[in-house]
């Protein structure tokens, strides 16, 4: 009778055991499931990807999520990511996490202050709002970002001072399809 409790209380001993070295192994994993992520921006890539590296000192690749930039080999490619870097390198942001993208970058609202630096670099016309994936966004969030689209348009800001600029995922599409020489 006496053996019962001295088996609970080893396999309770285990199981504490077990929990706390799965939850420090997979701590960085557990980090992307949480709704936000903190840190300072240590990097830009280009106009729509960000590296931030928490307190933690983990670094995460953040897609900046509703939105597409122009490619760097495009026109306003390089101002996209130039009007990205003046606002929010070296700055402390939140990052309201929305997944993982398909190259294990984390999908984002960068959040400076109480600015949303996705809209933010619509409204300065060095981006599109990604209607391909509006249906992924809160809807208020997808008619932000379309409203704040056809500000820059109207006012031909950035990008809009083109009759009709190549929007990013037709020129990955045309430079797929080109064929090699």
């Amino acid at each position: 009778m006496r053996q019962q409790p001295k088996s609970r209380l080893i396999a309770f001993f285990l199981f504490a055991v077990l929990v706390s070295f799965t939850s420090t192994l997979f701590a960085k994993d557990a980090n992307l499931t949480k709704n936000f992520i903190s840190g300072k921006v240590i990097g830009i890539a280009d106009g729509d990807t960000v590296t931030v590296l928490t307190e933690e000192h983990e670094q995460y690749k953040v897609r900046l999520a509703g939105i597409d930039c122009p490619e760097k080999a495009q026109a306003f490619g390089n101002l996209a990511k130039k009007t990205l870097s003046k606002k929010v390198f070296s700055q402390n942001v939140r990052i309201e996490n929305r997944g993982i993208d398909q190259y294990g970058r984390t999908l984002g609202i960068v959040i400076m202050g109480d600015i949303d630096i996705n809209e933010y670099m619509i409204l300065q016309g060095v981006a599109w709002h990604y209607k391909k994936y509006a249906n992924t966004q809160p809807q208020e969030e997808a008619d932000r970002y379309s409203k704040a689209e056809d500000i820059a348009r109207n006012n031909k800001k950035g990008l809009w001072i083109q009759d009709n600029p190549t929007p990013p995922w037709q020129f990955r599409a045309e430079k797929k399809n080109k064929p090699t020489q």
